[in-house]
């Protein structure tokens, strides 16, 4: 993708996408990407006059706004705004993940059929520590892609007496790691040692304003962290208690007030054990597509 060179985009695909979904004679047909493959099968459904879903679940209007000049973003997010909206218009059912999302999409003027389609976390990974954390020497701690839309500087940029950690690659990974020097940009972690990583902190810090539901939200309260996000799309959504997190239009006061809330890291743990189970997501899909 230009701008973006570690998405790959499939060019032209349709001649193969067709030869696969004939191969395979689907009962079902879900589309979860608006890029070429999307587009690809949602012409094939079409011409074959095949009912399918689709899934919205990437601000990609807004992620490419923020990668052209400032004077040309709002222009590039109404086009994309407008090119997904051609794109979901034929889809019997759309899934989001959250209610500030069905509620943005309808305000863009989709008329869809809507379902709630949330996200699950393994338990089995994701737990707390059983260690306890000192009360002096904090470390915050971010997980995602290292990319402009994540507005991770808004993070970096706090001026806290807190140990910083950056989990994730993407490719802005190498200028931030230049300019910010005293934070532990660990890379891309996966499984048991990503878990490790979110049981050394005692916050997780989502600076994110463009996520549509956030899985590192639920990563982090499954091991027991409380979250300071700004009240967004995704935070709004999954740090709906107290003892969940801070929401704050200022991303240094939820990082504050997240520290000093109670030590509820079982309670946390329990609560995303309960609400993002993927046997739930399971159920869900299947009865809805």
């Amino acid at each position: 993708m230009p701008f973006y060179p570690e998405i790959r985009l499939a060019l032209f695909p349709y001649k193969k996408m067709v030869k696969i979904i004939s191969n395979f004679e689907p009962d079902r047909i879900v589309i979860p990407v608006e890029g070429p493959l999307g587009w690809a099968a949602r012409r094939y459904c079409l011409k074959h006059k095949k009912p399918f879903a689709t899934a919205f679940h990437t601000h990609f209007p807004e992620y490419a706004a923020k990668r052209m000049p400032s004077f040309l973003g709002p222009l590039i997010q109404s086009i994309g705004i407008y090119l997904v909206k051609i794109f979901h218009t034929p889809s019997k059912t759309v899934f989001v993940a959250t209610q500030s999302l069905e509620n943005q999409l309808k305000e863009w003027g989709f008329q869809n059929q809507f379902v709630r389609l949330v996200r699950g976390v393994d338990t089995s990974i994701f737990y707390p520590s059983k260690k306890k954390k000192s009360t002096k020497n904090r470390t915050l701690l971010y997980v995602g892609r290292v990319s402009v839309e994540k507005n991770i500087e808004a993070f970096l940029d706090i001026d806290i007496d807190a140990h910083k950690i950056v989990v994730g690659t993407g490719p802005d990974l190498e200028r931030l790691q230049k300019q910010y020097p005293k934070v532990e940009f660990a890379g891309l972690r996966q499984g048991q040692e990503l878990g490790d990583y979110y049981r050394r902190a005692d916050c997780f810090v989502f600076p994110s304003k463009t996520d549509t539901f956030g899985i590192v939200l639920i990563e982090a309260m499954a091991c027991g962290l409380p979250v300071a996000a700004y009240p967004v799309t995704g935070p709004i959504d999954l740090i709906t208690e107290d003892f969940m997190g801070v929401l704050d239009d200022d991303l240094k006061e939820a990082v504050i007030k997240a520290l000093k809330l109670p030590c509820e890291a079982q309670k946390r743990h329990d609560y995303a054990k309960d609400k993002y189970s993927w046997a739930k997501v399971a159920r869900v899909f299947a009865s809805s597509c």
